[in-house]
């Protein structure tokens, strides 16, 4: 139990976190790429048939084309998650979870395409379809879901704030911008998911001290975790320099 804080117990509903969510993802995104939805049920996901074998080393570039590959990898990432927590339900999944974790989903499959669209086709050519491994995640236990999903959206959050500050190009600042507001929400559902009625969604754990804002990453350190989930081998050495 991490160190929070009690506020008053108020009502709180199914039908208005998923309201809430609705409305946090038209904000950011629209579309009909919900149809992309995954229906694999294996413990390795393969999002599609181009996926390379493990080992595969898959270097991202540099500059801006290497963020939003990064961005790309983290989007992967989340939504594949999100893909196996619906094909592989826990026991007793209410439907107010079921709606949550679809609402959730269909916002990382946008993210996703909306990064491979945007890394364009020769910097695709170097991030592919990853592939996953999620035996690490006990897909039936509620809690451990809930925990692991609570974890992607806090890196993903803090993988978004840290790198924002390299992107040059205006266009891509904004895209990120408004991705990471829709990534922030989901954090904070999530976490008041593991710790209702307190100030868990935005408490001190998840914001620092000084500016109130959420906590920010370099890519260094949030690659090595995504990496423990991810079958290729991700080299961001070029990346890395880039920026320094």
């Amino acid at each position: 139990m991490e160190n929070i804080t009690n506020r008053p117990e108020t009502p709180s509903s199914a039908a208005s976190r998923r309201s809430f969510l609705r409305v946090a993802g038209a904000a950011a995104v629209t579309g009909g790429l919900l149809t992309a939805c995954s229906k694999g049920d294996e413990a390795f996901v393969n999002p599609t048939g181009s996926a390379r074998a493990a080992g595969t080393t898959v270097a991202l570039p540099t500059g801006d084309a290497g963020v939003l590959a990064f961005a790309y990898v983290l989007e992967q990432l989340e939504a594949a998650f999100y893909e196996m927590v619906l094909a592989k339900p826990y026991p007793n999944m209410s439907s107010a979870d079921m709606a949550l974790w679809t609402d959730i989903r269909g916002h990382e499959i946008i993210h996703r395409a909306l990064f491979k669209a945007a890394v364009g086709a020769g910097t695709a050519a170097n991030v592919p379809d990853l592939t996953f491994n999620f035996s690490s995640i006990d897909f039936n236990n509620r809690a451990d879901v809930i925990a692991n999903a609570e974890a992607f959206e806090k890196t993903g959050v803090g993988a978004y704030n840290g790198a924002g500050k390299y992107i040059k190009d205006a266009g891509y600042l904004t895209l990120a911008g408004k991705i990471v507001s829709v990534e922030t929400r989901h954090h904070s559902i999530l976490r008041e998911l593991q710790y209702p009625y307190s100030d868990a969604f935005a408490g001190p754990t998840i914001v620092t001290s000084d500016t109130g804002l959420h906590l920010a990453y370099e890519p260094t350190f949030v690659l090595p975790i995504a990496q423990k989930y991810i079958l290729e081998t991700l080299d961001a050495s070029a990346l890395v320099k880039s920026l320094a």
